[in-house]
């Protein structure tokens, strides 16, 4: 009863407050609603908030999304319009779209919509195409705005934010790609060839469905039926029940990605970095460190602007957060790690208004730029970089040896020579232990030792550190393995084991980061291939980037398992050619063996950071 006392407070006070902001911005603010001519003839749904009182010409900020700009209706108000209230009160002119073929949007609507490079005829468009039309409707027609615009989004608006840059509109001044997806084979949808099944499932759910004509409404999200997301797809079985139970053909995307299982033309022209070219606008791309669902994106964003676009601003700012945390939460912990003051506020405050005046404006405060603004976990700090990942680090290994041990020595020939463990697809491994349907934003920073205490997940620890140790840059996992079956999936996580003694978070084991490979890739993610049986392999990928200390007293934890369930679908085990299609007698037992020997060294390369 006092659970539900207590939301239903909350529910009121965050209704009210809302209804406050609303009115806020419906006496500051003329809204026009209009819709804007492509060079095809389509016409995107937009929303323009000008303010009725400014002496000076303004900059537009801009946001396209899938995602709806609702309230439709020009005397209808929402509760927000800049990216935080501090936006709306210094003066912008506020621009929302549907993009096309969304919600009030004329077109087809085309997920992850191909860029085209050489471009011929008017009927050759994307959403590079549509932001530069956009932008031109704009400011012949937005009155009183000072010739320059800006662009962001989070997550899906970011990769439109990423297209609107590439072949940038003369007046595009200023973009900030937010947690940006950048190519579906490793974020989001998948993490190296892995499907993200809980996130892909109740997502595609609701946004797959398809439109039947101009709408300003999503269908109903999927009902579960349970609060239990791990017995839910438990019970769903092979992934080919999914549409046999529930989509019955009707979610085309979910159809598509059934048809494409292997990394083929279908997934390569969605993916955006190679295209990331002719950018003239300044960048600031924004992530999390703890996005569990877009960390791929914003890192490699970054590093495709910097190769391809060399003289233009851009920088990149890597906070603690989970997926847009930095623009709605306070931050000041997630999940298990406390992170000791509010770091989205900090960041609002300090950089976000102040890139967009800079740009947009000629006007901000004296705040420095850095090419890169990095947040060090363990340590609680903001750093910056004059490049990301930095100069000045040590490539090292953590080894895995013998007893559980990790060391950054090598193994010897004294020692054992693998370890092992019984990988059944029956049971797999939860990826948290919270009780969810969704996927859940704090297990990348989750107490592991509930997966640690399971035999299918091999653990290997270090010893007190003597003196702290700083991990810069991405990680890389190199393990020599082997599996009794055909197939298998290996997943790395690298954490930070307080000690007994510690104020804060006594002998945690807290994630630092974790990531899975879907073994069949380990050749080329275009055409896999099967494990031979119980015959050792080696089986290399990548990490996404950390900056971490791993205190003085702290100890280093390597953990392999191969299930991380149901955020990552069921590996049968069995090799099959496409898993979206395998039966129920495809899900075998395997013994997996992880090997340590000098010949065959398993380990975790990192790069470590000189002083501190």
């Amino acid at each position: 009863m006092r659970k539900a006392i207590f939301l239903l407070v909350l529910f009121l006070f965050v209704s009210l407050h809302a209804s406050d902001r609303a009115d806020y911005i419906r006496s500051h603010y003329a809204k026009y609603e209009y819709q804007i001519p492509m060079r095809d003839g389509v016409k995107l749904f937009t929303s323009a908030y000008i303010p009725y009182e400014h002496k000076e010409k303004l900059p537009i900020l801009m946001l396209r999304t899938p995602y709806s700009v609702r309230p439709y209706g020009a005397d209808k108000y929402p509760s927000w319009l800049g990216p935080t209230q501090e936006f709306e009160e210094d003066g912008f002119i506020f621009v929302f779209q549907d993009v096309r073929g969304c919600m009030m949007s004329e077109g087809e609507f085309i997920n992850m919509r191909p860029h085209i490079e050489n471009k011929k005829a008017d009927a050759d468009v994307d959403e590079s195409t549509d932001t530069y039309d956009t932008i031109e409707w704009l400011i012949n027609n937005i009155d009183g705005n000072n010739g320059k615009v800006g662009q962001w989004g989070i997550s899906y608006p970011g990769f439109f934010t990423s297209a609107g840059m590439i072949d940038s509109h003369p007046a595009l001044k200023a973009a900030s790609p937010q947690a940006p997806i950048a190519d579906w084979f490793w974020d989001d949808m998948h993490h190296n060839g892995a499907f993200t099944l809980a996130l892909s499932f109740g997502f595609f759910s609701t946004f797959g469905v398809a439109r039947d004509g101009l709408r300003t409404k999503f269908p109903d999200h999927f009902d579960f039926d349970t609060p239990d997301g791990y017995e839910f797809y438990h019970n769903l079985g092979p992934l080919q029940n999914a549409d046999e139970r529930y989509f019955h053909g009707d979610i085309d995307f979910w159809n598509k990605t059934v048809a494409h299982p292997n990394y083929d033309e279908f997934w390569q022209s969605r993916n955006i970095l190679p295209h990331l070219k002719n950018i003239k606008a300044a960048v600031m791309t924004v992530g999390g460190l703890y996005d569990a669902e877009d960390l791929y994106g914003p890192l490699k964003t970054y590093r495709a602007v910097e190769k391809q676009n060399p003289k233009i601003f851009n920088t990149l700012v890597m906070g603690p957060w989970s997926h847009g945390g930095w623009m709605w939460e306070k931050m000041d912990s997630l999940g298990d790690a406390k992170l000791g003051f509010d770091t989205s506020k900090w960041f609002q405050q300090r950089y976000l208004l102040n890139f967009f005046k800079r740009f947009l404006k000629d006007e901000a405060e004296e705040v420095e730029f850095p090419e890169a603004l990095v947040f060090e976990t363990g340590a609680n700090r903001w750093r910056t970089f004059n490049q990301w990942p930095p100069a000045g680090v040590k490539s090292e290994q953590l080894f895995l040896h013998n007893k559980h041990a990790l060391s950054f020595e090598p193994p010897d020939s004294a020692e054992a020579e693998f370890d092992q463990y019984i990988s059944d697809p029956a049971h797999p491994i939860p990826y948290t232990k919270k009780i969810v349907t969704h996927w859940e934003k704090t297990y990348m920073t989750e107490d592991q030792r509930f997966a640690g205490r399971r035999p299918d997940v091999l653990s290997y620890t270090s010893d007190a550190l003597k003196e702290g140790v700083t991990v810069a840059g991405p990680l890389r996992a190199e393990l020599f393995v082997s599996t009794s079956g055909t197939a298998s999936d290996w997943v790395v996580k690298l954490i930070d084991v307080y000690p007994d003694d510690d104020a804060d978070q006594a002998a945690a084991h807290l994630m630092v980061r974790g990531e899975i490979f879907r073994g069949r890739f380990r050749e080329s993610y275009e055409t896999p291939l099967p494990f031979t049986p119980n015959e050792p392999t080696r089986v290399a990928f990548e990490l996404l980037d950390i900056l971490h200390t791993f205190k003085r007293g702290h100890r280093i934890m390597v953990q392999i398992q191969s299930s991380w369930f149901p955020l990552f679908d069921r590996n049968p085990q069995t090799y099959v050619d496409n898993i979206f299609k395998a039966d129920a007698a495809d899900f075998v037992i395997t013994q997996n063996r992880v090997f340590h020997t000098p010949d065959m060294p398993s380990s975790l390369h990192v790069t470590i950071l000189a002083g501190k």
